[in-house]
């Protein structure tokens, strides 16, 4: 693994746009950052499609261990959303996509920071953004990528299950949400479905028919939202979640692996596992992270290394429950540290994407540096 200068294409602004990345620059600093971009030999690429398929396999194990011991208060999952965790899994209800963040040097093996399992972003630029630089820098070149291809299965396997249309949804105003909720739609549609788009804001109940209703006032069947069931569940209008017919994806089991918590019961159930750091939910001896259960982008995290705190975030997470994690063994490259985000995409482990930042925590103005394999 090695970070290499590289020039970025002339027009790369432009090529960025035209496939949707249109949030590639933030107050004038690139946050898709092609000057660069990280090398991995197939052996390294190997070693990450490993520690995913194996993640991913201890995940769907804590998902049965929390529900068969209905420790549902450590994830902070209301009482009424419990039994909705329950039927959703019982009900095998089918999931699109994650992203597990990992530490990653060369050398020492994939170890988890944690698991985007219910909104993860930065998939334009992973599926699509970086495959089509390789393209343009290096037509014979080769990358772990085949996201884009596993997105149209996904939705191929959801519709064998139920064909009914699906409404896509996020946050009004949010670009990048906007992007990555409209390339979903676009790989839906590939794989046969009829869709439409909605703000989260133009959601509606209707009282009468008990269910969920879009701007035109027709049923919503199925909704993909990019808006964390974390915050679905406490809002008042998320209270009518449990009693609607709507499904959702993700579906509502992912509540269980979106929060931090899990990596304390991750490392409780699987301790010699190389891919999982020392995690607990009381403080830790020796170097360690403290996370909120519940936070984004890189806010609300403490450092703490050699007894004194050497980086902390702010952020609005911090007046909940946290977690605290070993310090990871993360090496910069040129100054910078990479976090490498691993897709998962319906059980397969189909691409990485990377991003780096001058300090220990990725945070939402980390940049995205694409990569390319090596023989």
């Amino acid at each position: 693994m090695r970070r290499d200068p590289v020039d970025p294409r002339p027009d790369w602004q432009r090529r960025v746009e035209q496939l949707g990345l249109h949030h590639h620059t933030a107050d004038g600093v690139p946050y898709w950052d092609e000057s660069a971009c990280y090398t991995f030999s197939r052996f390294e690429i190997d070693t990450l499609e490993r520690a995913t398929y194996a993640l991913h396999e201890m995940c769907l194990e804590l998902v049965q261990r929390v529900i068969d011991e209905r420790i549902f208060g450590l994830f902070l999952i209301p009482k009424a959303f419990e039994q909705l965790v329950v039927d959703s899994w019982e009900a095998d209800e089918p999931f699109v996509y994650g992203r597990f963040d990992l530490a990653f040097n060369g050398v020492d093996p994939p170890a988890l920071l944690e698991y985007n399992a219910d909104t993860p972003t930065a998939l334009v630029e992973a599926s699509v953004a970086q495959w089509h630089w390789l393209k343009d820098t290096d037509p014979n070149g080769d990358q772990f990528n085949s996201i884009h291809d596993r997105l149209v299965e996904a939705w191929a396997a959801v519709r064998a299950r139920d064909p009914q249309p699906i409404h896509f949804s996020a946050l009004r105003g949010v670009v990048e949400d906007y992007v990555t909720v409209e390339y979903l739609r676009d790989t839906a549609i590939q794989a046969g479905f009829e869709t439409d788009y909605l703000d989260v804001e133009a959601v509606g109940w209707d009282a009468r028919r008990r269910l969920f209703v879009d701007a035109q006032g027709r049923a919503i069947h199925r909704m993909f939202k990019l808006y964390p069931w974390e915050w679905i569940a406490r809002e008042a209008f998320g209270q009518h979640v449990p009693q609607s017919p709507t499904k959702w994806l993700e579906p509502p089991w992912k509540m269980i692996l979106s929060s931090k918590s899990i990596l304390p019961l991750l490392y409780e159930m699987f301790p010699d596992s190389p891919f999982l750091l020392p995690a607990s939910f009381d403080p830790i001896a020796g170097d360690y992270v403290k996370k909120p259960v519940h936070a984004r982008e890189g806010a609300n995290i403490t450092v703490v290394r050699g007894g004194h705190v050497e980086l902390e975030t702010d952020g609005p997470y911090g007046s909940g429950p946290s977690v605290y994690q070993r310090l990871a063994p993360l090496k910069a490259f040129a100054g910078r540290y990479p976090v490498v985000g691993s897709w998962v995409v319906n059980g397969w482990a189909c691409g990485v994407g990377v991003r780096e930042d001058d300090a220990l925590v990725t945070r939402n103005t980390s940049r995205f540096v694409p990569h390319r394999m090596s023989d």
